[in-house]
């Protein structure tokens, strides 16, 4: 069983460390990592806790196939009760950290309680231990991993911590971990900083052993790798273009939130697209891009690095962002960029090393700062207010903005609200592009009708992981289904979305997706854990999964009207593009997802939905 079989518990009030034994029958009925950590979570805490107060939890949690041999296995998932949304969180992210702690014999760490100063936890296979963190306190992410791995005196040490973000409560500060790989959404780092807990440092040298079938396991990972090194998307796009790929594909589509989502086409998309940043610069004559990167055991290597413009105006006196560093993703590239009308790569760029720095997510900050530009334009906001002019399309109150929400200052603390209830507090919440109180990723509801569910139906607020319908309703991935059609989509979300809690239990990564179905993640994890693992038992494992996480959000207080898009995607019709005229079908949806989901007209499963999944 490619379990450890071990969870560390951190009681930060009393300062004390214990290890306890996995529950096994759970972890056969979770799998691990999002499923696992979340049972675990909703066991322990009441859902009406304030997420910010000492009686929340917050769980790092690795999946049976994180640090195996299996692509992609260094997965790992914070799971919390998120403060942007008040809505259960499950933020997952790569790199290597995840693997070096099940390496060191665990497969999730729980902090629960409040330490009375800041405080460290260092992970050394068996040894773990709470450290003061004074000195760490007020640093970056980057510093701060520098500072750790200096006092320890191991290069190798892998760091998850936040920066100031996080100590300062921003509603969506990230947990970084190997300087730009993130747990990035709902505010797990404000979390974290509630806690006074600055960073898990962990070395593992132990390996990951206990596969049950070692043999079948490498003939089966063999065979999963050869599926995704022939695949167009994990194969090709990804490795050369990254997630960037999807800038000019999306906007061609007319699905590309523009200007807070006033328009679905943005005409600046070419110079902040994958293509842009693989052109050298008229400035110096080089590239943006620099290489790609993969992340522990990953055979597609979508990650970017990228060296800034150093004539750029946002680092000419700043020598320390000169160096190659973290390159924008598509995700970030759209929230900084196109939801704001800017342009400027290299601004887009600087904004998005300060989210890594501070430890910020770039999503919910750009698309708050869009919220800010069309309040600004309106003339609801004043210069005077905010510090400086910030029409849509200004790189350099993008900038500013990263700046002072990064350190919290001036405006910088509304910001760090997040655009529901910053636009509620000056009279216009329609204005926040947002469900749950998360604002939305980089495709536009009324175009792709099947995303636009997605989001409204997200149990952790507006999300394209949760359920990539992209995948079909743009790439044709597994089938093409048209985007601008309702028709057939409450199935098409409820599939993804339970095929997705699989692969995020898992430990393995989900882009993945574009070339596996969830039969090509079984025989793997056959082999790894469970003969019992066939592909209809995770099928019903990822429903069983998104149905408890329903079920704690129910009792959280979220209702149907939660369930909900933006009034903007309800009744502006996209102006341009192949979707022109369209609004979201959401009303039309819902009832029909619900019936889909075995749930009443309220939203909550039905007893024979909770008896069939053994909820």
């Amino acid at each position: 069983m490619s379990w450890a079989g071990k969870i560390l518990r951190v009681n930060l009030t009393a300062g004390t460390i214990t290890s306890e034994p996995l529950n096994k029958a759970w972890a056969r009925d979770y799998i691990g990592s999002r499923g696992l950590g979340t049972k675990y979570f909703v066991s322990e805490v009441d859902p009406k806790v304030d997420p910010l107060a000492v009686e929340n939890k917050i769980i790092w949690a690795t999946g049976p196939l994180t640090g195996t041999m299996a692509s992609t296995g260094g997965r790992y998932t914070v799971i919390t009760k998120g403060p942007l949304t008040g809505a259960i969180a499950c933020s997952n992210s790569g790199g290597y950290w995840g693997a070096e702690l099940k390496m060191a014999g665990w497969d999730m760490v729980i902090f629960e309680g409040k330490s009375p100063k800041p405080v460290y936890l260092v992970i050394n296979d068996d040894v773990a231990e709470l450290r003061d963190a004074s000195h760490l306190w007020g640093q970056t992410v980057w510093k701060t991993e520098e500072i750790i791995k200096n006092q320890l005196q191991d290069p190798l040490v892998r760091v998850s911590s936040i920066g100031q973000a996080g100590e300062n409560e921003v509603l969506y500060a990230a947990i970084v971990n190997d300087l730009h790989r993130a747990a990035g959404r709902s505010g797990v780092g404000a979390v974290m900083g509630s806690k006074n807990l600055k960073a898990i440092a962990v070395r593992g040298t132990k390996g990951v052993g206990n596969i049950r079938d070692p043999k079948g396991f490498m003939q089966a990972v063999k065979e999963k790798k050869k599926i995704l090194a022939e695949n167009a998307v994990t194969g090709q796009g990804l490795p050369t273009y990254g997630t960037q790929v999807l800038m000019n594909v999306i906007n061609e589509v007319g699905a590309l939130p523009t200007r807070n989502h006033r328009d679905v086409q943005f005409e600046g998309a070419k110079d902040i697209s994958a293509e842009a940043m693989a052109t050298p610069r008229e400035s110096d004559g080089k590239k943006h891009l620099v290489t790609n990167q993969a992340c522990f055991g990953c055979t597609i290597a979508c990650g970017r690095v990228s060296k800034i413009d150093e004539t750029h105006f946002t680092v000419k006196n700043k020598p320390e962002y000169w160096g190659a560093n973290g390159g924008l993703e598509y995700e970030a590239a759209w929230a900084l960029g196109a939801a704001n009308g800017v342009n400027d790569l290299e601004a887009l760029q600087y904004a998005n090393l300060l989210c890594n720095e501070y430890g910020m997510d770039p999503i919910s900050f750009g698309a708050t700062i869009g919220a800010v530009m069309e309040l600004y334009e309106m003339g609801v906001l004043t210069k005077e207010q905010i510090g400086i002019d910030a029409p849509f399309g200004s790189a350099a109150a993008l900038a500013a903005f990263a700046e002072m929400t990064g350190k919290g200052e001036g405006f910088g603390k509304e910001i760090g609200l997040g655009s529901a209830r910053l636009t509620k507090k000056y009279g216009h919440p329609d204005l926040s592009m947002s469900v749950k109180g998360q604002e939305f990723p980089a495709y536009d509801g009324r175009v792709i009708q099947g995303i636009g569910l997605a989001y409204a139906t997200s149990n952790r607020g507006a999300c394209h992981l949760r359920g990539y319908t992209i995948a079909s309703e743009v790439l044709g991935i597994p089938v093409k289904t048209e985007p601008t059609e309702s028709a057939g989509k409450p199935e098409l979300v409820k599939a993804f979305q339970d095929a997705t809690a699989a692969f995020d239990s898992s430990g393995l990564c989900v882009f993945t997706t574009f070339a596996w179905g969830v039969a090509d993640l079984a025989p793997q994890l056959q082999a790894a854990c469970d003969a019992s693992y066939t592909t209809e038992e995770l099928e019903k494992i990822g429903e069983r999964i998104w149905n408890m996480e329903r079920e704690f959000n129910n009792a959280a207080g979220f209702t149907p009207k939660d369930d909900s898009l933006p009034k903007r995607l309800l009744t502006e019709a996209a102006k341009t593009g192949p979707g022109k005229g369209m609004v979201s079908q959401l009303p039309e949806m819902l009832p029909k997802y619900y019936a889909v989901r075995g749930w009443d007209k309220e939203g909550r499963p039905t007893k024979e939905t909770k008896a069939r999944l053994g909820l």
